[in-house]
């Protein structure tokens, strides 16, 4: 996909980015120290590249799938089935679906790969590449052609979404295991690292799914090229979540990324076209460990650290009105201020040197 390659630009912008700072300075100068603000509102400015970023329908699109790998138990603390998971999205029984609808943030499900059929709803998607991947310890998870397929629905849905705004976030029995294997394996990070939840994590829990991540590097140790990693490691949630965050990024849009396999998505991504982190902002729903090690992959801390134990993209559904007060620093123009320009000045001219 060397086309994506280009499409999408760096936000680095020295002379937007110095402007940006001068005028959230002469906010604080009224209001105080903005704090933690100041540095995301910079870089909103410099996703949209003006003094007055705006957003405009914000998108939350969950992407669900299953793994063929939940036949060995990998994900011990699921307590639902993927389509029971999506069924009560839907049905507007998850905390997710209500901090949605009271953000004001369009909420679809896409049907990447769920292994059961899964009624017609008007927020629901049907993108359905297979019913689940296959066990990545016995043979690849996904052919080559379900990875490239899954990346082109995620483009086409990437393409058709409203809004200058998404939340990433995949869903899925085995969407964890999933994703930590294709972080380690492209960022060269330790298995345990990205599996262990936490201080309370049954040891031999840990070690069993430690060597079993193990055996299915080793089977597919003689990979390395990212969209060959993901058709091996899985899932259909992850290779969507490329596609659709390469065209969000070619299009400016910022993208708030909640959870592992978002994050092993955005790894990808990356490997296709680097500069689309400089357009994420990091969310989180769990306080699971491997996590952490995951978010610091990216050098990033997640905007709010709330403690939850929920559904991926929750987390960023509390966050956006973080993002919006962020950006409104910037918009919303002071009593007695001008509004100013977009666009910063132009440096002036170096005068000539003398005797020129």
């Amino acid at each position: 996909m060397p086309a994506s390659r280009s499409l999408i630009a760096p936000t680095s912008n020295p002379l937007l980015e110095r402007a940006l700072v001068d005028k959230l300075a002469r906010r604080a100068e009224a209001a105080g120290s903005l704090g933690e603000l100041v540095p995301l509102a910079v870089r909103l400015g410099l996703m949209q590249n003006t003094l007055k970023p705006r957003f405009r329908d914000p998108q939350l699109v969950v992407f669900a799938a299953d793994h063929g790998m939940a036949v060995d138990d990998i994900d011990p603390v699921s307590r639902h089935q993927t389509s029971e998971q999506v069924r009560q999205l839907l049905g507007g029984q998850l905390p997710l679906s209500v901090f949605a609808r009271i953000q004001h943030i369009g909420l679809t499900v896409v049907d990447c790969g769920v292994a059961d059929d899964i009624a017609a709803h008007e927020r629901l998607l049907m993108r359905k590449i297979a019913h689940g991947t296959r066990n990545a310890r016995v043979t690849g998870a996904m052919t080559p052609e379900q990875a490239h397929a899954a990346m082109r629905a995620g483009m086409e849905i990437g393409d058709s979404l409203r809004g200058n705004m998404l939340v990433c976030a995949g869903i899925g029995v085995g969407s964890h295991f999933s994703a930590a294997l294709v972080l380690s394996r492209l960022a060269d990070a330790p298995l345990r690292d990205l599996l262990a939840s936490g201080p309370a994590m049954d040891p031999d829990t840990l070690d069993r799914l430690v060597a079993l991540a193990q055996a299915v590097h080793t089977r597919h140790r003689d990979l390395h090229e990212p969209v060959q990693l993901l058709a091996a490691f899985g899932g259909f949630e992850v290779a969507m979540m490329v596609g659709v965050m390469l065209v969000a990024a070619s299009k400016r849009h910022m993208l708030m990324i909640d959870g592992m396999a978002a994050c092993a998505a955005l790894m990808l991504a990356s490997r296709i076209a680097s500069p689309i982190t400089d357009y994420c902002v990091f969310c989180r729903s769990h306080p699971h460990r491997g996590l952490d090690n995951a978010l610091h992959l990216f050098r990033a801390s997640a905007l709010l650290e709330l403690g939850l134990n929920s559904m991926d993209g929750t987390g960023a559904t509390l966050a956006w009105p973080l993002v919006r007060s962020a950006a409104a620093l910037l918009t919303e123009v002071a009593d007695g201020e001008e509004a100013g320009p977009s666009r910063p000045a132009p440096m002036p001219e170096a005068p000539a040197p003398n005797g020129g």
